[in-house]
């Protein structure tokens, strides 16, 4: 069995997780609480008990998703007397799930990574004001249908394709008059499904060219070691091992497109036959079975899942 740990991004979020880890694990806790420390606010309690409104606000939702993957990460280590590197060929993580990977990995520590995934949030809100931009789910297309009616719709707008998530569900990203007229465009075409996303942003397209560089300074101030594992990259959907190469595929990251099908297809050409997401929610897992049903997954995120990893691996 060759295998990868994945880590999910933004949309997994829920109020209540990492709450059964902490009761349950002190390594859990301590996650949380070095998390909170770093960020000098009580970012678990949010995650723990809400409001809804302020786990949602993307500058919460990021640090917050990366603290219940590691805190996983970490209950994995202790409890089954193991390296995680030493149980896995490959790490990947779905943009922000990118830092965790890093994380998990050794490139950095918890209390940076918490740090500039606050900062990374807070860009990307800043980048766009709010109603100027916007996302929309494109359904039962492929990729290069979707880019052709991006391009279409952009005019003299921006809208890009920015997630490629797996076949037949692709993200657009950018103005909202353009990316509503690929909608439009899509829906006339053929599409199964397209619809507007509740998001507060357009991720990962040109507009977010101000967070990009705002990434860049932040990024800057933080030292990367080599990670124990290759890190499949979001923009090149391959491995890759240079800490300055990790650094800077970061900062093209946040204008750039999520390359997850490609980056799941490059892992299982690599032999990869076991991909295992660590964290809140199943939507990776949900998606490497779209790509390929015959990868296997599945999510680990509760005790329970835990422990019953645990005595496979």
């Amino acid at each position: 069995m060759m295998r990868s740990f994945v880590f999910p991004g933004q949309g997994s979020q829920y109020i209540g997780m990492g709450y059964e880890l902490a009761e349950s694990f002190p390594e859990a806790k301590e996650v949380f609480q070095e998390v909170d420390d770093s960020l000098s606010q009580n970012l678990s309690r949010i995650m723990f008990e809400g409001p809804e409104g302020d786990l949602n606000m993307t500058e919460n939702t990021q640090p917050a998703l990366m603290a219940v993957s590691l805190a996983v990460v970490r209950v994995m280590e202790k409890q089954g007397g193991f390296a995680l590197a030493d149980k896995c060929s490959y790490m990947a993580g779905h943009s922000l799930g990118e830092y965790s990977a890093l994380t998990a990995a050794g490139v950095l520590g918890i209390a940076d990574t918490a740090k500039l995934l606050k900062i990374r949030g807070v860009e990307m809100q800043k980048a766009v004001p709010v109603g100027i931009g916007s996302m929309a789910a494109i359904l039962g297309m492929e990729m290069d249908v979707v880019a052709k009616i991006a391009a279409e719709a952009a005019g003299d707008q921006i809208c890009e394709a920015a997630n490629d998530n797996s076949d037949g569900q692709i993200v657009v990203s950018g103005h909202k008059e353009a990316v509503e007229r690929a909608v439009a465009l899509a829906s006339e075409q053929g599409a199964k499904r397209a619809v507007i996303l509740p998001v507060s942003a357009p991720f990962h397209c040109a507009l977010m060219e101000p967070a990009a560089k705002a990434m860049a300074e932040a990024l800057a101030e933080v030292e990367f070691k080599a990670p124990s594992v290759p890190i499949i990259a979001n923009v090149t959907a391959q491995g890759e091992g240079d800490p300055a190469t990790l650094k800077s595929l970061l900062v093209d990251q946040i204008t750039g497109k999520v390359r997850w099908r490609e980056s799941v297809l490059w892992m299982r050409d690599q032999g990869v036959n076991e991909l295992v997401e660590l964290g809140a929610g199943k939507v990776l897992s949900g998606l490497t079975r779209r790509i390929d049903r015959d990868i296997s997954s599945q999510s680990i995120e509760t005790p329970e899942q835990i422990e019953s990893y645990l005595s496979k691996i």
